[in-house]
């Protein structure tokens, strides 16, 4: 069905592997096109409860961009660019859905920005990350000065993106980038561990909870009026009055998502 993608749908976890392994699992147009075709199903098919994203191979999570479809652009092609790139990452940050960047290698450019949108990141001990972009004469366009400088705070994004300077995963993880460090061989066990027990909640208030968290970091919108809404709207849901019953009858929920 894909060419640039893999999918595979278990235990109600979609795994998507960036797949063009020839170019360290580079984005371009054909993996966006992809890409956005995939998430849709994410948002839609609800056999899907839960996402990971990783890349093929042992030696590249996403490495960036596909550099050879930037030669020649004018301001407004990059603007285009920019803007269907950062799209596409929107769509899965604000997925109502959990979805984890598995980091099995080089994460860069393109490739950092993309584990970034994710709702949190693992890394193999082998990965690195970096927004090496000042190195071909421009700054990351997807994204990336924003959510790097929302997770690590301002002086450390500020220095990885005008040095171009890579760090590994243990580097990573001190500085938040991601929750966990695991052997390259544990890496998908780790994140579809921790899915499953997530899918075991209730899938309103997980999105509920998505949301808010994203409102967080959102000047536009206020972030504890909409929690207070998210709150009271799940009162009017099955799988409030399940959970609350579960809890008083000693028992263990089972949620219906309505």
């Amino acid at each position: 069905m894909y060419t640039t993608i893999l999918t595979s749908l278990e235990n109600n976890i979609l795994t998507i592997t960036i797949n063009r392994p020839d170019k360290l699992n580079a984005l371009n147009k054909a993996v966006f096109t992809e890409l956005n075709a995939v998430l849709d199903d994410v948002y839609f098919n609800s056999a899907i409860k839960s996402v990971i994203i990783t890349g093929s191979g042992s030696k590249a999570f996403v490495a960036g961009a596909d550099i050879a479809e930037f030669v020649g652009l004018s301001v407004e092609q990059g603007v285009a660019l920019a803007q269907a790139g950062q799209d596409t990452f929107f769509r899965i940050e604000n997925c109502p859905k959990p979805i984890v960047a598995c980091v099995n290698g080089f994460a860069l450019g393109g490739g950092c920005e993309l584990a970034m949108s994710c709702h949190f990141r693992i890394a193999s001990d082998t990965a690195k990350f970096g927004q090496p972009e000042v190195n071909l004469g421009l700054l990351p366009g997807y994204g990336g000065t924003q959510r790097l400088t929302h997770l690590i705070g301002k002086g450390r994004a500020i220095e990885l993106l005008i040095s171009g300077a890579l760090i590994d995963a243990n580097t990573a993880l001190s500085y938040g980038l991601v929750n966990y460090v695991v052997p390259q061989e544990e890496l998908l066990a780790k994140a579809t561990n921790i899915l499953q027990v997530i899918n075991t909640k209730a899938p309103i208030a997980v999105a509920a909870c998505i949301t808010a968290a994203n409102a967080a970091l959102d000047e536009q919108r206020d972030g504890f009026a909409l929690e207070i809404e998210a709150f009271g709207s799940c009162f009017a849901t099955d799988d409030m009055k399940e959970g609350t019953s579960a809890f008083l009858e000693k028992r263990k929920a089972v949620f219906s998502g309505k």
